[in-house]
């Protein structure tokens, strides 16, 4: 199988998120395996962010401007690009990241590479946008649609009708020799300060969950976004100001000490997919308290055995996790050690392992 081509292919694929850490963690673990591996963005990031250092694969960006409505023009210059490029690759698979990409890159595909969808998001998201019609419409007639978890790709099957439905996690972007001791109070949450995370309401379950657990325990928001400002004002309403630290955006390299750090991950996203903060946080022994939003949520944090979830939404309950782990080391471990089992089927060369196995299966 080594040798073949493989092609991943975003909206976006430089920009901070989890899409793009899933697309380079891929590319190099099956770069490293011999294959001829692209990341093909269709457009440039508008703050590009470096996942690999040393790639072992090739990078194009199609149009040179960030995401947004195409023009009649823009979208046949973009065509022209695409199949300039894509005539020039040898023979194996396109991997096309989400049902925007799939839509933009299925009637340029040369029938050597055959493609396989991919979706990042949960079912439950998807239900409730036009990305389930769009999947129904368009990935029952790739070679494959992949899914983040048994229980999404079950739900797809059934509702949106396709055959072809599989599951694969996302890898982890690596494996620690280390674990997290626990015993510094703080609690972590990771990703972009935009509104859809609800950071808020972790916000305020960690102001009351301070009340009972103590007032020594911080919480670190890793990121960067347009919701700063609100959050900043949110955290001092709530009386928590000098013990809510926002840390900005990190580099990928620098976010082990911080799993190392940490005591607890919290999660507070209206939706997710998937989500590697906690199977990084898991991966150094760091329990979870999240809101129940997706399969995939749900396969990562089995409740009472590797974390704690919450009903979607509901802040006393999250408030009341909160509570629990951070008044008790002993839980903390408890939970911490079932964790770092339990994602170990998520280590990088497992998962490329999975996608070998299914480049087989579409090639018989």
């Amino acid at each position: 199988m080594s040798g073949e081509t493989v092609v991943f292919a975003c909206l976006d694929a430089d920009t901070l998120g989890g899409i793009q850490r899933v697309t380079h963690t891929l590319a190099q673990g099956l770069a490293g395996r011999g294959y001829d591996v692209h990341v093909l963005g269709l457009h440039r990031a508008a703050r590009p962010f470096r996942y690999v250092e040393q790639p072992g694969y090739r990078r194009h960006v199609i149009n040179r401007f960030p995401s947004g409505r195409l023009s009649w023009s823009a979208a046949h210059r973009e065509r022209h690009r695409l199949r300039g490029l894509l005539r020039t690759l040898g023979s194996g698979f396109a991997v096309l990241s989400s049902p925007g990409v799939v839509s933009r890159l299925k009637d340029v595909m040369p029938s050597r590479l055959l493609p396989i969808g991919q979706y990042h998001g949960s079912y439950e998201h998807a239900r409730g946008s036009w990305h389930l019609r769009s999947a129904g419409r368009d990935y029952g007639k790739l070679e494959k649609a992949v899914f983040l978890s048994e229980e999404d790709a079950w739900s797809f099957s059934e509702h949106a009708l396709l055959p072809n439905a599989c599951a694969i996690p996302n890898p982890l972007p690596g494996w620690p020799s280390r674990t997290s001791p626990l015993t510094r109070h703080r609690v972590l949450g990771v990703g972009r300060l935009e509104g859809v995370k609800r950071f808020d309401r972790l916000i305020t379950a960690f102001a009351e969950a301070r009340r009972t657990a103590g007032d020594d325990w911080e919480l670190h928001l890793i990121g960067e976004g347009a919701e700063l400002g609100r959050l900043r004002a949110h955290a001092c309403e709530r009386g928590v100001a000098r013990h809510v630290v926002f840390r900005g955006a990190l580099p990928a390299a620098e976010m082990g000490r911080e799993y190392l750090d940490g005591a607890i991950a919290a999660l507070s996203s209206e939706h997710e997919g998937l989500p590697l903060v906690l199977a990084e946080a898991a991966s150094y022994g760091v329990p979870s308290v999240a809101f129940d939003v997706s399969g995939g949520v749900r396969s990562l944090v089995v409740h009472g055995e590797t974390g704690l979830l919450a009903p979607a939404a509901d802040v006393p309950a999250l408030t009341a996790a909160l509570t629990g782990l951070m008044a008790s080391h002993e839980e903390r471990r408890r939970l911490g050690a079932a964790a770092r089992a339990h994602v170990e089927t998520l280590r990088p060369e497992r998962i490329i392992d999975r996608w070998e196995s299914l480049f087989e299966q579409v090639l018989r």
